[in-house]
Order: C-alpha cells, then sequence, then structure tokens
C-alpha cells in the first residue's frame, strides 16, 4: 500500500505521516529531507523535480519489495499526485491520498512562524511564501484531515480512525 500525505507546510503532515508509519511499521519518505540533502551535498539549487523524482524511484524501490510506505511531501499540483499514482501502478498496489490541511489561518500562521526545522540547516521563508505558494484543489484524495483546533493527540486519532476505515477502490 502506497499511502501518499499532501498539504502545505505547517499544516500537520509530517507529523501525522510519520505518526502512521510508526504505527503500521511502513516506510516514511519525506521530500523535505531528500531535497535538503540534494541543495548541501549534490549541490543542487534549486531542487526542481528532482527531489520529487528521487522519492518515487524509493518508493517504488520498497514498494517492489512488499513494503507499505508513506510519502511526505506538499504534492500541492495535480501532476505530482498523478506520478504518485502511477507509482502505486507500476508497483500492482494500492493508494490511498490523504490531504492535511489547517482551516483556521490564524493558527496556521502560528504554527508556521513557531516552526522550527527538524532536518540539519532546512530554513523556512517567510509565511507569505506560503501564502502565495502554488496549491492546486484536491480532485481524488480519498481521506481530508483537518488540524485545526485540535491536540496532536486528537488528530493522529482521527487519521488512525480514517485509515483503518479505507477502503482502496
Amino acid at each position: 500500500m502506497l499511502y501518499v500525505f499532501g498539504g502545505l507546510p505547517s499544516s500537520g503532515k509530517s507529523v501525522l505521516s510519520r505518526y502512521l508509519a510508526e504505527q503500521i511499521g511502513a516506510m516514511h519518505i519525506r521530500i523535505d529531507s531528500i531535497e535538503q540533502l540534494l541543495r548541501v551535498h549534490a549541490g543542487i539549487n534549486p531542487v526542481g523535480v528532482a527531489g520529487y523524482v528521487s522519492a518515487y524511484a524509493i518508493a517504488k524501490n520498497n514498494l517492489d519489495l512488499g513494503h507499505t510506505v508513506i510519502a511526505d511531501s506538499v504534492n500541492p499540483i495535480q501532476v505530482t499526485r498523478e506520478a504518485w499514482k502511477a507509482v502505486a501502478d507500476e508497483a500492482g498496489t494500492d493508494i490511498c491520498e490523504i490531504e492535511v490541511i489547517c482551516s483556521d489561518v490564524v493558527e496556521h500562521k502560528a504554527r508556521y512562524i513557531e516552526r522550527i526545522s527538524d532536518i540539519d540547516g532546512l530554513e523556512y521563508g517567510p509565511w507569505e511564501d506560503v501564502l502565495n505558494r502554488e496549491y492546486e484543489d484536491w480532485i481524488s484524495r480519498d481521506l481530508l484531515i483537518d488540524t485545526a483546533s485540535k491536540s496532536i493527540g486528537e488528530s493522529q486519532s482521527e487519521l488512525l480512525s480514517k485509515v483503518e476505515g479505507f477502503t482502496p477502490g
């Protein structure tokens, strides 16, 4: 199974995707980590599509080995979402697309401003970068988690409940 998370920075997707990986024993692939390594160790800046393309290959390799894979990225446009579907199709596995949002803009901004990177050397731009980021509406997501006005534990419980009730199809 391939679980594909997406959502704007500081919506809660990395916290939730890591939690799900721990709960179900899945491989966790985080685009931010891949992109930072490409910048720092390969000197690729801007990273462009390299991070996503690398993640697709890593996911496919692990799916082919029979692992459950969780992909964690902003996944902002339909073309990236279709690429994840192609990875699942090529691996002959099901996919579950999960969008994570924070519908309260004030809360979302506060989270973003208070955010501290857990990736060495990764720095975040101003809040306006989030507001101005290209982010297309999802037309095919399977699950939606709105983290606004919820504790991390409440969002984790909601995610686990929805994943347990998910039927591919």
